[in-house]
């Protein structure tokens, strides 16, 4: 087993902060780079201790584990950042990734004799023990799991293959996100032709939360709206390597893209707000 006191997060946004703050409680040492980064990033970086590095060739030089965590679209830059430097440890892309994507970037590390592990994370970040998962596969999965001993994040190994822990990744958000997707899609229909107020009187039957519930998550969707997009051509590139139709989910991406405006916003719009960005011509 490899010594795994020494780890670095690239990058401590809502998800890396919480990462990061699992592996402390196994007695870790959490590094990361501030250059470049925002003011939100360092707060997160601040709150819970993570020790700053001055770039990414030191924080390779102390780390025997790097993980990323960022929107999916930079996945490659993020990992080409380690590969131009001298790095012997384990990389782990915990992005939402498709299979086939982490199964390149693996063969790539392999080149620079860097190992690989394929991340996969379920649920938002959560301190209730159980609710948030990480899935790793690859043949290094288990010196990366043995780093959260005490953590609240469940972690799972998949075998040494890689692209497992990517594919129940895409397997779940497919559903979750997707749906919700939908939801707001199904929302803006009504809305345009005059129906919602019927829409929602039929949702409610026999007590059903089904039309609070689609309101709710129309509104909050907004503020991960900008990532979710990437997600959803992930997860249709996933559903097409499979010979699956991919068209729901590229439908999902442009739902999302129509609401990436909102990213950053103060609070959450309300849902008449988030209909008319919908169905702006």
């Amino acid at each position: 087993m490899i010594d795994a006191k020494k780890i670095g997060i690239l990058h401590p946004g809502q998800m890396g902060q919480f990462v990061a703050a699992m592996l402390l409680k196994g007695e870790n040492e959490i590094y990361w780079v501030p250059k470049g980064r925002s003011e939100k990033s360092r707060k997160r970086a601040e709150d819970i201790g993570l020790l700053e590095v001055a770039d990414i060739d030191k924080l390779c030089q102390i780390c025997s584990i790097i993980i990323s965590i960022c929107p999916p679209a930079y996945a490659e830059d993020v990992a080409q950042l380690i590969t131009s430097s001298s790095y012997d440890g384990i990389y782990v892309d915990a992005n939402a990734i498709n299979p086939d994507r982490s199964r390149s970037m693996a063969k790539k590390f392999q080149e620079f004799s860097i190992d690989y592990v394929d991340g996969g994370i379920i649920g938002n970040p959560s301190w209730e023990k159980g609710a948030t998962s990480l899935y790793l596969s690859g043949p290094k999965a288990a010196d990366v799991a043995a780093c959260f001993p005490k953590s609240n994040l469940e972690v799972h190994t998949m075998g040494t293959e890689i692209g497992k822990a990517s594919a129940i990744k895409m397997c779940f958000a497919s559903y979750t996100k997707g749906t919700t997707a939908l939801l707001c899609n199904i929302l803006a229909l009504a809305e345009e032709n005059g129906v919602r107020d019927h829409l929602e009187y039929e949702w409610s039957r026999d007590g059903s939360k089904l039309a609070e519930n689609a309101n709710k998550r129309t509104s909050r969707v907004t503020a991960k709206a900008w990532r979710f997009e990437g997600e959803m051509h992930e997860i249709a590139a996933t559903f097409a390597a499979a010979s699956l139709p991919d068209g729901f989910h590229k439908a999902s991406a442009e739902i999302y893209r129509r609401m990436s405006h909102y990213k950053d916003a103060a609070s959450f719009p309300t849902v008449e707000e988030v209909l008319e960005s919908l169905l702006k011509k």
